[in-house]
Order: C-alpha cells, then structure tokens, then sequence
C-alpha cells in the first residue's frame, strides 16, 4: 500500500502527520503528537501499535460492558473492570485454543459486511456454545424418552442463535 504523509506544526504544541491514499481507498487520517521531535513515521507506527489496544477496549465495552457497571461504590468499580478484562483475555483464549485443538469457529457474516477471521462476538459465541452444551441444563432427553419436548436440529439452531443473541 502507498500512503503520502504530510507533517506539519498547526500549533506551536503539537505535530500533526496527514495520511492520504493516493489511489482514493482509504479515508484521509489526520494525527496529532504533542512532542514536535518525533519523525512521522514513527507517530504512524504508534498509531498501529495504539489500534490494537483501542479495538479490545471497544470489544470490552460493546461485549462485556465495561465502563458501563452501575456499583455503588469506586472500589466495586475498580475490582469489577479488571475481571471483566480478565473475563475479555480468558474468552479469547479458550477460543484460540479451540482453534488450535481442531474446532472450527464460525464466523458469522452479514450480507453488507464480509469478515475473513472470526470477531471476539465469534469468539464468545464459540466460548458460549461451549459451556451450554457442556452443562448438564442444556442436555436433552434420555435415548428413549417418553416425550420430545425439542426436537434436536431446533435445539442447535436455538443454541446457535442465542450464542450471538446474548
């Protein structure tokens, strides 16, 4: 990919590089350093570094609901957002092991939205339909039941649909 950046001072305190894609597929990106010492180049790389961070946080915040806790005091605060992003790390590990072990991960994709590698709502969907068929609650009947209350293929699609649901 070929980028143009522009570096220039607007103000006396900050630096500013401007991204421009020459061939008009990317939005123009402007980003601000306030030490005026630093190349462009590495304020694009700290913008690279600084992308992963950002999207975890969102993910966090849209999935598991951080920053959104309604305790009553900042201590409850305070020990209740690091296990939510210890909750975030352990969903995505137990996901990459499946991964790795064999398991496929469903990525599920909207007709507008076409994604290549699984999301942390896949991941958490794949975590989800992991512990619900593990636990005895969701198991269904016995080899010869007297009744059927679910039948199996609506089961799975009812589990399937509520991993992304919840």
């Amino acid at each position: 990919m070929v980028l143009d950046l522009y570096a220039y001072q607007p103000y006396s305190f900050n630096k500013a590089v401007l991204i421009r894609d020459p061939l008009g597929e990317y939005e123009t990106v402007c980003l601000l350093c306030t030490d005026q010492t630093v190349a462009p180049n590495q304020i694009v790389e700290w913008f690279v570094m600084r992308w992963q961070v950002e999207v975890t946080f969102e993910e966090a915040r849209r999935h598991l609901g951080v920053e959104t806790q309604r305790q009553w005091s900042d201590k409850a605060i305070a020990r209740t957002t690091p296990l939510l992003l210890g909750l975030f790390s352990w969903i995505t590990l137990v996901a990459h092991a499946s991964h790795s072990s064999g398991h496929s991960v469903t990525v599920r994709q909207s007709a507008w939205y076409t994604k290549t590698l699984p999301t942390f709502s896949d991941a958490l969907a794949l975590v989800r339909h992991q512990l619900w068929s593990s636990l005895p609650t969701f198991q269904t009947s016995g080899a010869n039941p007297d009744t059927i209350k679910v039948s199996r293929p609506f089961f799975v699609s009812l589990v399937e649909t509520l991993c992304y649901a919840a």
